[in-house]
């Protein structure tokens, strides 16, 4: 394994025409679009689709890293070459090193301010940081920020000059020590991540880039569709207030328009509307401005929640019809890149295979993708349960050991539950206007569950348009749309009860690793397979099984663990490289539309 990857590093080098400074750390796995990963040639797409400009300049690309003290000053000498945005952790990065609770990672590039005439702004935006940052430009601090999972934005403009400029990003990350977000995320960060636990990440892992804008500007949008009312809203926030103008579209076509003020909702009707759903992912263009700034955005019509059928079950609704959910329980970890996939097409893959393995759903699994993930599941047609990445926020939680109820937990500290809460937030309103996302996940299995009822009804009240599902499996307190249960193998279904929907959280866990296409020799799964034609077959027991629990007891969905396998772990029907679907892909798709073959 090791000469191959060795080769493959060599051939990619030469193909590639990569600079010196710069190559791939060999070891373990690497995907086919790892080779299509260049200095010049990262990830270069428009990294928020939602809200498009046409100039920008994309900060991808070859920094100067350092690992220090965590109190050291800003090193004057660097220790080599980082590819941002790969962590730091990662083999696409070129270091392939851990960071320590005791240590500060520190980049540094230079970059060409375009001009800034009349009254025009620049604004740096990060897409995400692990976990807390803090930002110079030509020395001078412009900003911080808290949180690994979410977006951020700073005006630099009083900080650049003409010509070169210089921008550093220093980076902490806490999570082997503190009680932050962090996911699957494995700390510390020296130890050998094992079982359901994957190597960290640390430092930028999404795109960070330059936007020239004028003094009013479009901030952000709120889009909420109303398919009952044959309309959707549209709210633009601005930096400089004002009147702003929005056009909804149907190609190339304008089908409805409006204006208003900064800040307050905009309704435009929508004739005859064509609804989004897996079957028909239908997108309206959304144009929109203010003053001298133009964005292009878009938006679905769909509505989900929660109803009965003729036999009095509480099922989920889309657009006001049963839709049985099966999908995948989706990790969103990658080989070479950890929590950034090598390329857009790499992370179009993984939808599109989903798709074709006739699931109309993925749970996003204690991570947040980046926003273009979210914009191929609008795109494609799958629907999307987000989780909140997990922590350790509370405590105290579990089954009580006396009563064997179940009992909710207590925040860790006040200061911790803040920032729970903030990055739980920031969530919410970051990932509002996908479409595809029907379901916001607020603890997973009881990890540092506390305060269940009071953060559920927040979510519910930020953005009522979506379910709420407060605990995926294990610690379930009643309250928010459904009621979830995990069960391994399985399945399973918990009892329906009047006002929230039964759904199947977590199950399966068939484990097939395939020689070649593993991150180490020995792997792990909940129930092992002898090979393709036994997975198939025994997958297929399961959706049978899962069917016939939406029938009876009243089973909503399905959330099979797992899309591919990751790290350590061969649970998942893909190869951790992306190569090879295990089972036959004809068979298990049908089997996942609940098509069977007849009785013996």
């Amino acid at each position: 394994m090791k000469k191959i990857i060795g080769l493959f590093t060599a051939v990619w080098l030469a193909g590639n025409g990569v600079a010196a400074d710069w190559k791939p750390v060999p070891g373990h796995l690497m995907t086919r679009w790892a080779k299509a990963v260049a200095p010049d040639q990262v990830l270069p797409e428009y990294p928020r689709p939602q809200l498009v400009r046409a100039q920008w300049q994309n900060l991808n690309g070859l920094w100067d890293y350092a690992i220090t003290d965590r109190a050291a000053a800003q090193p004057a000498q660097f220790n080599g070459k980082i590819l941002v945005p790969f962590c730091v952790e990662s083999a696409l990065s070129g270091v392939k090193k851990p960071l320590t609770a005791q240590q500060r990672l520190w980049y540094r590039r230079t970059f060409t301010a375009p001009e800034l005439a009349g009254d025009k702004r620049l604004l740096l935006h990060f897409g995400a940081v692990d976990w807390q940052a803090k930002i110079l430009v030509n020395g001078q601090a412009v900003g911080e920020h808290t949180g690994g999972y979410d977006a951020f934005t700073l005006d630099i403009t009083a900080a650049v000059k003409s010509g070169n400029n210089e921008l550093v990003v220093s980076v902490f990350d806490d999570s082997g020590a503190s009680h932050q977000p962090k996911g699957k995320q494995h700390f510390p960060a020296i130890a050998k991540p094992g079982g359901i636990m994957y190597t960290p990440c640390s430092g930028i892992w999404q795109t960070a880039w330059l936007e020239t804008v004028p003094a009013a500007y479009v901030e952000s949008l709120k889009i909420v569709p109303d398919v009952d009312g044959g309309a959707v809203s549209v709210t633009v926030n601005t930096q400089g207030g004002g009147q702003v103008q929005v056009t909804a579209l149907d190609g190339d076509q304008p089908v409805a328009t409006g204006a208003g003020a900064a800040g307050q909702p905009i309704v435009l009707k929508i004739p005859d509307a064509k609804l989004w759903s897996p079957d028909t992912p239908f997108l309206y263009g959304l144009r929109v401005a203010c003053g001298a700034d133009t964005v292009q955005s878009y938006f679905g019509m769909r509505k989900i929640a929660l109803g009965k059928d003729d036999q009095g079950i509480t099922r989920i609704l889309l657009n006001g019809k049963f839709v049985f959910q099966v999908g995948f329980l989706d990790q969103g970890f990658w080989p070479d890149g950890i929590y950034t996939a090598p390329t857009d097409a790499a992370l179009k893959f993984d939808i599109e295979t989903t798709k074709k393995l006739g699931m109309n759903v993925a749970r996003k699994h204690v991570k947040v993708e980046p926003d273009r993930w979210y914009y191929w599941c609008d795109k494609l047609g799958l629907l999307v349960w987000q989780d909140m990445p997990g922590s350790s926020a509370g405590k105290g939680g579990g089954k009580d050991k006396t009563t064997g109820e179940r009992k909710d937990g207590v925040p860790f500290s006040p200061e911790v539950a803040q920032q729970f809460e903030a990055e739980l937030k920031a969530l919410v309103e970051g990932r509002w206007n996908h479409p595809s996302i029907i379901m916001w996940v607020v603890f997973n299995e009881g990890w540092g569950q506390y305060d269940t009822p009071r953060l559920t009804q927040w979510v519910k009240s930020m953005d009522p348009s979506r379910l709420v599902n407060n605990a995926s499996g294990w610690n379930d307190i009643p309250c928010g749309d459904v009621q979830d249960m995990h069960s391994y193998p399985g399945p399973g279904a918990p009892k329906p009860t009047d006002g929230r929907a039964a759904v199947l959280g977590e199950f399966g866990g068939l484990g097939l690793p395939v020689p070649g296409h593993t991150w180490v020799e020995k792997t792990w799964g909940y129930r092992g397979m002898t090979n393709a034609a036994e997975l198939t077959q025994q997958y297929g027991k399961l959706l049978q099984r899962a069917y016939e629990l939406k029938d009876q007891p009243g089973l909503n969905a399905v959330i099979y663990t797992q899309t591919t396998d990751c790290e350590t772990e061969c649970n998942g029907l893909i190869t951790y490289d992306r190569e090879v679907v295990k089972p036959d892909l004809e068979k298990t798709a049908a089997a996942n539309r609940g098509q069977f073959p007849p009785a013996p």
